[in-house]
């Protein structure tokens, strides 16, 4: 999972070469740093965590939890704005 977080948070820049002759297109990657890594990773596991104790209160008690649903939209925002913000 590690793995596909990083290529999900890698930073790639395209540059062609300055002589025109060869016209080479050079692909250049900025890695991520591993602590926002592990932090995306954490996040996805709380949410997945949270995610099956929404369904199973939904199940069991019928009920549904404003809380846990708001929590949840709270780590799909935070993850979709360090994707998008490392992206840029």
């Amino acid at each position: 999972m590690r793995g596909w977080i990083r290529r999900l948070l890698t930073k790639r820049r395209i540059r062609d070469s300055e002589d025109r002759k060869t016209r080479e297109v050079r692909v250049q990657e900025e890695l991520p740093n591993e602590k926002l890594v592990l932090l995306v990773q954490f996040t996805m596991v709380a949410m997945v965590i949270l995610s099956a104790i929404e369904i199973v209160n939904i199940i069991v008690l019928k009920v549904w939890n404003a809380e846990i649903f708001a929590t949840i939209t709270g780590l799909t925002g935070t993850i979709t704005g360090v994707i998008i913000g490392k992206k840029a």
